[in-house]
Order: structure tokens, then sequence, then C-alpha cells
């Protein structure tokens, strides 16, 4: 027999398997030794009152073995003779554009400026070392894309038309744990995401597809009013290398030089409005203290906590953005002259801190200028002028959040973890005051709602830029190609379309089953 059960128990009962079995044996009044296994299919954490509770959704094996698949597995087959079509960019948008081609019968040809996830690892440690950042290898360019080592959250709000359950399906049968499909907040973590886009890719290859590290587009190939290839350089030996074949074009939210040609090429682009702050970062003790309502903080059987926060200042938005729990700040600049900030959690979430971006809604309109890339600009600035603060190095400005709030110097700083390291500086002066007005206001009613969250304990991080793409690549919303350039089909986080890892996931299988139907059309 099989049934389904909803139960709400407290943390211990949810974390030790034969206390569940015990409790959900009396909850059905039967023989504990008769339940052979459970599945559990959904896990939230209800901290809303001092007595913490986990809602449970479970599947009771009784008297009966469990299936041996707990979810759909997709068959990927042999498209070495199919045509092709030219993937750009290698984050969650273009690996999962291209397997679902491959499920459509097509060949992906994957091109990534970057390098495959584990060659990049290295240049990611030498930001540190050396305070300098590769132009084509650092935490937004590289296989797994900005995702790969920023976190790997997977949580999303996205109402786009397609399916957040087979996304996560994918990822775990390439090796994500089965623990994404039940969690409500799921996360792979940033020290096991690697593997996993690895295995993704060699799952194309396998297939018959290709992927082409440091290989860089320059320029589409069209005729007329048909994209038919793209243009790219090989950064390994500077050789210009044509791909011909319909374009998905998922370069990620920071591939400046693409929104720079777009614009030239006069292909149609609009500007879009972005998030701009700061990464707060907070003891994590402090955070489960707050969250969890207990000095104790989160004891033995509860995750590191998280929160989410919001509200408005003066029309516009303020509010708490990737929020990593036991996590760490990282530099994501995509190259020289530039300081941006983001965040991470390992699987385990068990550092000493956690961050947040906590950022302000910045619209086209509040930025001078009419042009399509004026927010591209003032994201430049910002970084620029970062780094400038930061003495010119990865050094980071940063300013302890009461001192921010009440306009003083920080003149010393609480332990971060930013590995390269914090630079006092007062960034309610420097800052652009929309930004620093609303951070201020918002932080007061963030503070008033949770008791000890505004503190001197935890210290403000510049700058938090990258929250989404600072242009739309403007398509059709029904065919997802080009308004105006047939077989060119924006996708992504990059093309203004997705935010996070999953919708660009289900922004990329869109894409290609859209592809698809071009190719038929043909």
């Amino acid at each position: 027999m099989i049934q389904e059960l909803q139960l709400r128990v407290t943390p211990p009962v949810a974390a030790q398997m034969s206390v569940l079995t015990d409790h959900v044996a009396r909850e059905k009044g039967i023989d504990a030794r008769t339940i052979t296994h459970i599945r559990v299919l959904k896990r939230s954490i209800d901290a809303r009152q001092r007595t913490i509770y986990v809602n449970l959704t479970l599947r009771i094996y009784i008297n009966e073995q469990p299936e041996d698949d707990c979810y759909p597995k997709t068959v990927y087959q042999d498209v070495s003779e199919a045509p092709r079509v030219i993937v750009v960019g290698a984050g969650p948008g273009g690996l999962f554009a291209s397997l679902r081609l491959i499920e459509l019968g097509l060949r992906p040809v994957v091109i990534e400026r970057g390098k495959d996830v584990h060659e990049r690892k290295k240049d990611l440690s030498l930001i540190t070392k050396t305070q300098r950042v590769d132009d084509e290898s650092n935490y937004c360019f590289g296989e797994g894309g900005a995702g790969a080592y920023s976190d790997g959250k997977l949580y999303t709000r996205s109402k786009k038309r397609g399916s957040v359950e087979k996304i996560l399906h994918v990822f775990c049968q390439h090796g994500a744990s089965t623990d994404i499909l039940a969690d409500a907040h799921p996360h792979i973590g940033t020290d096991r995401l690697p593997r996993v886009i690895e295995n993704m890719r060699q799952t194309i290859l396998r297939c018959g597809g290709e992927v082409h590290f440091q290989t860089k587009m320059t320029q589409l190939l069209v005729s007329g009013d048909q994209v038919t290839g793209v243009v790219a350089q090989r950064l390994t030996d500077g050789r210009t290398v044509e791909y011909h074949g319909a374009v998905i074009l998922a370069t990620g939210h920071s591939a400046r030089d693409v929104y720079r040609y777009l614009d030239a090429a006069r292909i149609e682009i609009e500007a879009k409005g972005i998030a701009v702050g700061v990464r707060l970062e907070h003891p994590s003790a402090l955070i489960d203290q707050i969250q969890y309502h207990n000095r104790e903080g989160r004891g033995k059987y509860l995750p590191a906590a998280e929160y989410s926060y919001v509200t408005q200042v003066d029309g516009r938005g303020v509010y708490s953005f990737c929020m990593c729990p036991g996590g760490f700040v990282i530099p994501a600049a995509t190259g020289p002259e530039q300081i941006v900030v983001n965040g991470m959690s390992p699987s385990h979430r068990g550092t000493k801190w956690s961050n947040s971006g906590m950022v302000v809604e910045t619209r086209p309109e509040d930025i001078e200028g009419d042009d399509a890339l004026r927010v591209m600009r003032y994201q430049q600035q910002l970084e620029h002028d970062c780094w400038i603060q930061g003495q010119r190095r990865q050094t980071a400005p940063a300013q302890r959040m009461a001192d921010f709030v009440n306009g003083k110097l920080s003149y010393d700083l609480p332990p971060s973890s930013y590995a390269p390291g914090l630079v006092p500086s007062p960034l309610h002066f420097w800052m652009p005051e929309p930004v620093t007005r609303r951070l201020r206001e918002g932080f007061r009613a963030f503070g008033q709602k949770s008791r000890g969250f505004l503190t001197n304990d935890a210290v403000l991080i510049a700058i938090e830029t990258r929250t989404s793409a600072p242009v739309r690549i403007v398509r059709d919303s029904t065919t997802l190609q080009h308004v105006r350039m047939r077989g060119l089909f924006p996708c992504g986080e990059g093309a203004g379309y997705a935010g996070g890892i999953v919708s660009a996931g289900v922004d990329g299988e869109r894409c290609a089953e859209m592809c698809a139907e071009y190719y038929r059309s043909l």
C-alpha cells in the first residue's frame, strides 16, 4: 500500500528518519515495522512563531518496496547527423537549450567565451592572489555561467510557460541531490554544481553535439532579415571561425561587448531596469537567532536561516536579493578597473557568515539619456567608482550597517568572508543619493520588523550591480525570435527574459522548442 500524508512536525522529528517513521506509524495507527520506506515529497520550514515547525508531504510505503526512480528521466538521442543550432553561451540558458534541442532531434553547437568549469576555478582563485580579473574567465564568464560559482540556488517565482519541475529533474539526472525536488527553496551548492554542469556537457557531447570553450562570438552572420550563424574568435590562437545555423543567444547579463555590437549593428535592443545596492553580511549566528526567535540560534536540526525583506521607498522597491545563508561574498567583476560583489553558499551552508544583496529598484527613466545602453553605462560607472574607492584593487569599500544609516564613517570593520579584503569607506557619501537614501529607509524598516537586524555587527560591501541585465534584446512573444531577425532567439537572463538559474533554464527550453518550430517551417 502506498499513501500520501501531510504532517507538521518539530525539527528533531523531521531530521531523523527513525523518529519520523515512529511518528508516522502513530499518526496512521499502524506498526512501524510495516513501513518499508518514506519518501519526502515536499519540505518547508515555518519559522513565523517561536515554536518552529517543519511542514512535510510524505509518500508512505506500507509492506511495499519503493519504485527505483523518484522522478521521470529524459531520454537523449543521437543527433550527430542532425541540423545544427548555434548556442552562444554555456550558462543555464544555453545548457538547457542544448539539452532540449537534443530531445527535439537537433544538434547543438555550443560556443563559450570562457573556460570549462574546472579550468575556470583556477582563474577565480587568482583574483584574491593577484587582485586582477581575467576578462574572459571569472565569476560571470565560463561554463555554467554566473550561477556556477555563485551559489546554485534554484528557487524561482517565475510564472513563465514551462516546467520548473522538468528543470529540477534534469539537474537530478545529472548528479544533483534529489533533495532539490522536495525543498521549498532548493539549493545545489557551489561545491557540487560544477560536477553537475560537467555531466550536462558530457551528455551534449555523447549525443553528438559540440562544445567549444574560449571561443568568443564577435558578430552574427546575416542574410537579409535572417541570421544564418555567427563569427567567433578562438581566444587560444586568435583565429576567426564561422559557425552556421540558427542562433540561440544566451550570453548572460554581463556580456557588454555583445550589447555594444547589437546596438552598433542596429539589431533592436532596449534599456531595461536593474537593481543597485550592496552585499549585506551578518554573522550567521545572529541571523539564526533573529529568524528562529531563539538566543541559541538554529540548534542541531535546523539549517542556516534565510530571510526575505521588501519595502517601498519613494516609489521604488528596496529588497533583499539572492540571500546566501552560511555563505561567502565573492568578487564578481568581469574586467579591469571595476568592483562588483555577489554571494554564494556551499551545499552545507556552514560558514560563519550570511549575506544577501540589498538593492534598490532602478528604472531606465531614473538615468539620464534615452539610448538603449544608458543603464549599462550607469552600471559601469558605479563599478569603476567602487574600484577607485577600493584603492584600485579588488579590495572592496565597506561600511558597518548602522554607521551607514547614521551617516558615520566606520573606522574599523568586522571580520568578513570577502577574501580579497575590505577597505573602510563612506558608502553613504559616494554612492548615488537616490540609492543610499532608499537603502537607509529600507534598513530602518527591516530593523523594526526584525529586532537586531540593523546592527554595526553587519557590514555593507559595495557594490552590487549585476542583479539582472541592463538591456533587453527585443523578441516576438510568440515565436521568441528577434522582432526583426529570423533565426535569432535571444535567450535567458542576458537577453532580459529570465532572472536566475531555473527561469533561465525554462527560457532555454522554450527557445529550443521555438527553434525546432523555425526549422520545420524552412
